[in-house]
């Protein structure tokens, strides 16, 4: 496993050894001690284990995101795409971080088998490149409806360059479009039960 580093530090890509032959390929798409020996040498911390694995299916187009949830159910979370492609895209949120406001975002396809960490403390969205996109990721806490939190996808601050060509309509929920704006946070609004 290849860990390399984003713009923003405590975000990396994952790139798992993919071994080939005339049959196919076969890689592991998770081996935890394998992880965290990874995440220790590029300096970062070993997370929480993981437990609640989520997969979505998505047409192109369809934008899903910004979400993140409050403590004490944040989310780290470890994505990656089984079919189709996404741009990913995640945004430090961390009160107080060097970073905080920053975005960075990276292609995950099927092809390229490329996962993306996102530690707790992000916001957390992706647009599908491709019709039945699916989206496989792991999480560090259990979904809480109560803790459940959004930032507007197209949040001028943030500036986000979203893959989308002029002219083409972005499939958003309701809920996505009408989210606050990261400047919009109540800052009290930091912990849930």
């Amino acid at each position: 496993m290849k860990i390399i580093r984003t713009e923003i530090p405590d975000v990396v890509i994952v790139e798992p050894v993919v071994f080939n032959d005339d049959r196919g390929w076969f890689m592991e798409s998770f081996n935890e001690s394998s992880f965290h020996r990874s995440l220790v040498a590029v300096g970062l911390p070993i997370p929480k284990s993981f437990v609640q694995s989520n997969h979505s299916s998505s047409k192109m187009n369809v934008l899903r995101g910004l979400h993140y949830q409050l403590p004490p159910h944040a989310q780290g979370k470890l994505v990656r795409v089984v079919k189709g492609s996404v741009f990913d895209v995640a945004v430090d949120i961390r009160v107080g971080s060097e970073t905080f406001g920053k975005w960075v975002g990276v292609e995950l396809s099927d092809l390229n088998k490329k996962m993306l960490w996102i530690p707790e403390g992000f916001a957390h969205g992706f647009i599908a490149l491709e019709d039945n996109t699916e989206f496989l990721y792991k999480t560090t806490a259990y979904y809480s409806k109560a803790c459940e939190r959004a930032i507007r996808w197209d949040d001028p601050d943030l500036n986000i360059e979203w893959p989308v060509l002029d002219g083409i309509h972005l499939n958003v929920s309701s809920k996505d479009n009408e989210a606050l704006l990261l400047h919009e946070i109540n800052n009290a609004d930091l912990f849930c039960i």
